[in-house]
């Protein structure tokens, strides 16, 4: 199996639950506050490593005790860390997560990750075949280098920008597949969209961000599925509709999920809905990187065991 090598952000989120989320200059009753890994470079490396992808993590922690403890979280799940380096002078990335009736605000403090730069990612190599991840929590030119060295290795790059901002066509251009929800999709296209619209207004959206026909745009939302601009042809993977506990981290298993079944071989169409299957285990489960499935949990959505035992009606008799 191919590799999946994650170039990102690593962070401990700090996450405070309510009834509600205060308005602006309102103070609100919390119930509680609680401790998870997180960070989307770490998230979308603990999916990846829990379904079954070889994975390796670029980048940096802070020589602290939050630094610590999410080195043993991702040794723990599998992920290589031959490439995260330790910094003196910051302090680990720390994201404060404002979490009520399932949905969430964030505040990330970029800390360690934001010196996170080419220098890293010296010593890392890639093959064809391998994918390569990337998100908005590292530095941009980090990320351009190190698709870039990506390309050279034919190597697949799934870029997910978020949090959205502005970048230039050159970093674009060294993305295979983008991966994106629909708020960053309106940012990055300068259109108002919602998650209620008419596909056809993301496929709009998507083909106004295309850089080549050979690029794959993904706009993921939420129960609805994916939308994926393959080729200049919509390909639509329904989603699976349960009942949401903590939304944090979604976006990030979907990427890390389909990372991992790219670098297993499958197509994309199959990569899709198997990471629909992923992301939709992950918000039943509270935190980001703890919530991530394994294989098996997958597995067995997707292909259920047939049930057994002696109360078993027979299968009809033949005509």
């Amino acid at each position: 199996m191919n590799h999946v090598v994650v170039a990102g952000s690593i962070n401990m989120d700090v996450v405070a639950t309510a009834e509600r989320h205060p308005r602006i200059g309102e103070t609100v009753a919390g119930k509680e506050v609680l401790y998870f890994p997180g960070g989307k470079g770490a998230n979308q490396a603990v999916a990846a490593a829990k379904l079954g992808a070889p994975t390796a993590l670029i980048g940096r922690l802070g020589a602290d005790a939050f630094g610590q403890e999410l080195r043993a979280f991702l040794a723990a799940q599998g992920v290589d860390l031959s490439f995260v380096r330790e910094s003196t002078e910051a302090h680990t990335g720390t994201a404060i997560v404002t979490l009520a009736n399932a949905d969430n605000t964030i505040v990330v403090v970029p800390g360690a990750n934001g010196l996170v730069s080419a220098d890293d990612l010296a010593a890392v190599e890639l093959a064809q075949g391998d994918v390569a991840v990337s998100q908005f929590e590292i530095p941009l030119p980090t990320i351009a280098a190190f698709f870039k060295r990506a390309r050279a290795a034919g190597a697949t790059t799934i870029l997910n920008p978020a949090p959205a901002r502005a970048f230039d066509s050159e970093l674009l251009g060294l993305v295979d597949i983008l991966v994106l929800n629909e708020t960053e999709l309106g940012l990055l296209a300068e259109m108002e969209l919602s998650d209620t619209d008419d596909t056809a207004r993301f496929v709009d959206a998507a083909r106004s961000l295309c850089a080549s026909e050979d690029q794959t745009i993904c706009v993921t939302l939420g129960k609805r599925g994916v939308l994926a601009l393959a080729r200049g042809e919509p390909v639509m993977a329904p989603g699976r509709e349960v009942t949401a506990i903590d939304t944090t981290g979604a976006g990030d298993c979907f990427v890390g999920a389909l990372a991992a079944r790219l670098a297993n071989g499958a197509s994309l169409r199959e990569a899709l809905g198997y990471a629909n299957v992923a992301a939709s285990i992950c918000v039943q489960r509270m935190g980001a990187a703890p919530s991530m499935p394994t294989a098996a949990e997958v597995a067995a959505i997707i292909n259920p065991a047939p049930s057994s035992g002696r109360n078993v009606d027979p299968p009809p008799a033949p005509p």
